[in-house]
């Protein structure tokens, strides 16, 4: 393969240079993009159009120079990981999951599945298809490029430059000079020695990150706050930048126990962060992704609500989460209910894993559009799972033809407050 042919023969320096051209690839069921498809659990083809009507397309299971676990990592998976660069970890690695069951249950694409590349091998892929760098130690050279080094390797040791034993001043040069003589094999291991960066070149990310919070948390654990005479000391001082660590402090009398409700971390929910509160508070559904949502992709949500049958003076404030990163073990006693999508991993980390024990200690819901069909999955958790439904989001419409939302947050609220009662929950928390 000639040099001059790499680049349309290379599905990597195709992809590269497809993104420093801003012409972006088309995904497609066949070789023409008259096939386009969008869906990359259904696409088979991924077609490169530039300028001078160059036409190229690569099936989307075409191995690629670039290695994980000393392993080539298919087309659709380098494709995949582009298109996730600002995706937080977490929302990789479950819409990675998502999409392997996407192409399990695709005719075409039945044994197709996309390679989860760790951190730092996505961060390098990144890098190199951005052009920030030009090396990447998880891409293996064009075969052009691995003979053009050898050659030019031979060529350093034939002319002295490279290779061999280095040569060493003679004693009486190197006292004239004031050089220190060198041991010849000695030089040769230095020569073999791979240069190792420090930490500030190691250390690096897409952006940089602000630890400070972690020191003051450190300090504050390790009685090292410091404090004016006559203040508290650092022993009785508790870190208070998290909601939920807030709670383990003993209730006082105009304090207590706040009920805990997890949201699914799944991309394929309908609810999630950033348009849960809109749901439950406002009782109106907006998609996720919609400018309408007023939450935020990720942390922590508190919404506040009347449950007359618990505490008919003042509203209970829930907390609601999606990730478990500042999760206790305490904290479990106060999980009220589980939004779920009836996909199992879902509680992977969670205290039970089994779902049948998980919604025997708190309340399931399950909340899709009408008319779909119900997860298998949901339908065998029984009675531990709330089931609701919701019209689908018509964009002409906007929020003026969603009145049915109303009655099903109803609903579900009704239910949660059942299942708090049931289980012991009262004005003050929930019984120990």
């Amino acid at each position: 393969m000639a040099a001059a042919d790499a680049p349309q023969s290379d599905p990597l320096l195709c992809l590269r240079r497809a993104i420093s051209s801003n012409k972006v690839p088309v995904l497609s069921t066949s070789t023409d993009r008259a096939d386009a498809e969008t869906n990359l659990a259904l696409a088979t083809n991924l077609i490169f159009t530039f300028p001078n009507d160059e036409h190229h397309a690569f099936p989307l299971t075409t191995a690629t120079r670039f290695t994980s676990s000393d392993n080539a990592v298919d087309l659709r998976s380098i494709l995949w990981a582009w298109q996730k660069k600002d995706a937080q970890i977490a929302e990789y690695i479950s819409t990675t999951a998502t999409l392997n069951e996407d192409l399990a249950a695709s005719s075409k694409n039945a044994n197709a599945k996309v390679i989860q590349l760790s951190f730092v091998e996505r961060l390098a892929l990144i890098s190199w298809l951005e052009g920030t760098t030009d090396e990447c130690e998880y891409i293996k050279p064009l075969a052009s490029e691995a003979a053009g080094q050898q050659a030019g390797a031979a060529a350093d040791v034939a002319a002295g430059t490279a290779g061999g034993i280095a040569v060493v001043p003679s004693a009486t040069r190197a006292k004239a000079t004031g050089m220190k003589t060198l041991d010849p094999r000695l030089a040769e291991i230095y020569r073999g020695e791979r240069k190792m960066g420090d930490r500030n070149s190691i250390l690096r990310g897409i952006k940089p990150t602000d630890f400070s919070h972690i020191r003051k948390n450190a300090e504050t654990f390790l009685g090292r706050t410091r404090t004016r005479p006559g203040g508290p000391t650092p022993a009785t001082s508790l870190p208070t930048n998290s909601a939920l660590v807030s709670n383990r402090q003993k209730p006082s009398s105009n304090r207590r126990v706040e009920p805990i409700i997890l949201l699914s971390p799944s991309a394929s929910s309908l609810l999630r962060t950033s348009n849960i509160r809109h749901f439950l508070e406002k009782g109106v559904y907006v998609p996720a992704d919609s400018p309408l949502a007023s939450g935020t992709d990720s942390g922590i949500i508190h919404i506040s609500r009347m449950l007359p049958s618990i505490d008919p003076s003042r509203p209970m404030r829930f907390i609601l989460v999606d990730q478990l990163d500042h999760f206790k073990p305490d904290y479990w006693s106060r999980v009220v209910a589980v939004f779920t999508t009836g996909q199992t991993w879902q509680f992977k980390s969670y205290k039970w894993t089994n779902a049948p024990e998980l919604f025997s200690h708190a309340l399931g819901i399950y909340v899709g559009f009408t008319g779909e069909l119900i997860p298998d999955t949901v339908k065998g958790w029984g009675r531990g799972v709330k089931v609701a439904a919701v019209d689908k989001w018509n964009s002409t419409q906007g929020e003026k033809g969603r009145w049915r939302d109303r009655e099903v947050v109803e609903t579900l609220w009704t239910a949660i407050e059942e299942s708090m009662r049931a289980r012991g929950w009262n004005r003050d928390g929930a019984v120990r």
